[in-house]
């Protein structure tokens, strides 16, 4: 059993490892392309910000149709909100994109309705 939990233990690790380097990676893009990291976003403030999707879904608000990513990019998670859309061609996880909105806050969380944004290679 003790053999096993070090083999459990070394996978973790490799997997928190490349995880850090995966937000590493995703703090510099966004930072080199002149975007506030999201941890440091404020309420009501008008942002540019670039990460990738992590989620998609479509869930409806007050019987409006409205697709919701969450947006990463390495410091923290805020979700997009389109109001009427049911899917935008591109919007995927996955996805590197930028998008500009004014920040809200929602049930704790932090969000953006109908945000500018440009799909990332």
């Amino acid at each position: 059993m003790a053999r096993g939990s070090g083999r459990l233990r070394s996978s973790i690790n490799r997997w928190a490892s490349h995880t850090n380097e995966h937000a590493r990676q995703l703090r510099a893009t966004s930072a080199e392309a002149g975007c506030c990291p999201i941890a440091e976003v404020q309420d009501r403030g008008f942002v540019e910000l670039e990460g990738v999707l992590r989620t998609v879904t479509l869930r409806p608000r007050g019987g409006v149709p409205a697709l919701e990513a969450e947006l990463y990019d390495g410091s923290d998670v805020i979700t997009v909100i389109w109001l009427g859309r049911r899917r935008i061609a591109g919007i995927e996880p996955g996805r590197a994109m930028r998008v500009e909105a004014r920040v809200g806050h929602q049930n704790g969380h932090r969000v953006m309705f109908n945000p500018r944004y440009e799909l990332r290679a």
